[in-house]
């Protein structure tokens, strides 16, 4: 589908412009901690006992360069693109918040959260074995605007240290920045619920030290010690809420941590029904049906969110709590990964394990929504009937979770209800060729009539030729009986728009691993036409492409790429 165009001037032409727009509903309403600095100069880790955000300084970087910004998401907001690269703005979204106009104010803000694994309660990360220090330990919100109507949250990923970092520099490099950006516009293209990206800058002078991979390294772990360029790319919800922080002020008014720990809880609540769910709940409602309301609404969105990441082939390799955002979207890319290979198990991160892996996603999301629900319970506690509802609640998402996911497939496959039998049948196929995820949909979108069409998505293989012969004739069966239910499920629609209807959900194009390397990689020596292209192309990835796109991008992962760290797989070090 070609990119749609701004057809009207923009709004937003200068940072005095966007200033107008300011609106900060979160430091507004919610609680700042009592111990909080009042100039934002708050950099140490140290415990927060209490309130819902910190006020942070961000810690600019050094002479700040213009690496991209994103074309689409400006003309959403009704930016001009020259704006991205105007010496106030580079120097308001990297970190400088000095001698801003009104009513923008001169620090930002960083929150705690808590942290649940795989749904179980975790405070060991703290540094003070407490919980109290665990948040935003380099995420730095620094505006908050109304524009067109839609509330936006703007915050700075890799702007130095806060209260949270655990000792850490709160810096983010190149690497990661060039990741996260380009995979959050993939992902919106993709039809996947994401915060945004909004701009990506670099310092000209500032590098960090990172653990990394030598080149062609095998290693599971990084084997080096390199120094990479710093970058703060400018990340963009309707709020930054995550399950972790409601876990931590369920916690502390579960443990009555202090006397007005009940009162945040349901502050910072309904804060998030207000910012994320004010068109789907009633305002008329009691607070307590309101509660009731949100674990519906955000169990539908959850549930939806993860099939979806399964139809692409996306995998959030550290699907914990806080980085679960409430709101119902993809927070946080730091260990994700797109499947190429087909592997029902596919883990990018070295440290995520199993739990996490692609296939395990909707069983890691019941885990999360558990501790959502658990989060809530306070606000319930006095009235056991409600309670029972939000617990029935609960037991409902497994199967709401079945439902979506064989409402994914059927889609995928060009079906109108699920058909186990041929997607068994198929996962075991993909599984033992193997083929390449991304592609071999794509190809199969095609309704082809031989499998001759779809080899190219098959990574070859060592196999005997007779073990080739009977794989073959397995998959010719399979095409057989997939291609006669295609037909007997839509029999008054051609074959044209059954195979439309599969190509707008088998994206073409994927973010593959070795494409972020090669744009990072000439990225930090100052060459940017990789990054700039592979966002276009990634941008339309439903779209046939120039031909010589397709020869660049709609190809197999390399032989030489399996296997090796920063290609097959890497550490969350960013």
């Amino acid at each position: 589908m070609p990119r749609q165009q701004q057809t009207r001037p923009p709004d937003i032409t200068s940072l005095e412009k966007l200033a107008q727009r300011a609106d900060y509903s979160l430091r507004n309403t919610l609680k700042c901690d009592p111990h909080a600095t009042q100039d934002g100069r708050d950099h140490q880790p140290r415990q927060v006992f209490s309130g819902h955000y910190v006020p942070v300084k961000p810690t600019p970087l050094d002479q700040p360069q213009y690496l991209a910004h994103s074309k689409d998401f400006f003309h959403e907001l009704g930016f001009a693109d020259d704006l991205a690269q105007a010496p106030d703005f580079i120097r308001f979204f990297s970190g400088d918040l000095s001698n801003l106009p009104e009513p923008l104010l001169d620090s930002g803000w960083a929150c705690g959260y808590a942290l649940s694994i795989y749904g179980t309660e975790y405070t060991q990360q703290c540094p003070f074995g407490t919980g109290n220090g665990y948040g935003d330990g380099r995420a730095i919100s620094i505006l908050e605007a109304v524009i067109q109507g839609q509330r936006w949250e703007m915050q700075l990923k890799g702007a130095g240290q806060t209260p949270y970092c655990r000792g850490a520099d709160g810096r983010a490099v190149l690497r990661s920045s060039v990741r996260e950006f380009l995979a959050q516009e993939h992902m919106h293209a993709l039809g996947v619920p994401t915060s945004r990206s909004l701009c990506l800058y670099v310092s000209a002078t500032e590098k960090v030290k990172r653990p990394w991979y030598s080149q062609g390294s095998r290693s599971l772990d990084p084997d080096q010690l390199v120094w990479e360029p710093v970058a703060i790319t400018t990340r963009v919800a309707p709020s930054f809420i995550r399950v972790g922080q409601l876990e931590l002020f369920a916690r502390r008014a579960r443990s009555n941590a202090h006397p007005q720990a009940l009162e945040e809880l349901e502050l910072l609540v309904l804060h998030l029904i207000e910012r994320e769910y004010s068109q789907e709940i009633d305002p008329n409602l009691s607070r307590e049906q309101k509660v009731l309301q949100l674990a519906q609404v955000f169990k539908e969105r959850l549930t939806s969110l993860v099939a979806n990441w399964i139809r692409v082939g996306y995998c959030q390799g550290n699907f914990n709590s806080d980085n679960c955002a409430a709101g119902g979207f993809t927070l946080d890319y730091g260990p994700f990964g797109f499947c190429e290979v087909f592997d029902p198990y596919y883990q990018p991160w070295t440290g995520g394990g199993r739990h996490f892996c692609f296939f395990n996603q909707p069983a890691a999301a019941e885990r999360n929504f558990r501790s959502f629900c658990s989060a809530l319970n306070p606000l319930l506690a006095k009235q056991p009937e409600l309670l029972h509802e939000l617990n029935t609640l609960q037991a409902q998402f497994t199967p709401t979770m079945q439902q979506k996911m064989q409402k994914m497939w059927a889609a995928k496959l060009g079906l109108s209800a699920f058909d186990y039998e041929l997607y068994d049948e198929l996962l075991e196929l993909m599984t033992d060729t193997p083929v390449d995820y991304s592609l071999f949909f794509r190809e199969l979108s095609k309704l082809p009539d031989d499998i001759s069409a779809l080899k190219p998505s098959f990574y070859t293989d060592k196999q005997p030729e007779t073990q080739i012969q009977a794989r073959d004739q397995r998959w010719s069966k399979w095409l057989e009986q997939w291609k006669k239910q295609v037909m007997t499920d839509n029999p008054e629609r051609s074959l044209e728009a059954i195979s439309e209807q599969m190509q707008n959900t088998n994206p073409k194009y994927t973010l593959r691993e070795g494409l972020l390397a090669s744009a990072y990689q000439q990225a930090s020596q100052g060459d940017t036409a990789l990054l700039h292209e592979l966002q276009d192309v990634m941008t339309q990835p439903y779209a046939e492409q120039s031909a010589a796109i397709e020869e660049n991008y709609y190809q197999l992962k390399p032989l030489e790429h399996f296997g090796v760290g920063g290609l097959s797989h890497y550490s969350c070090s960013s």
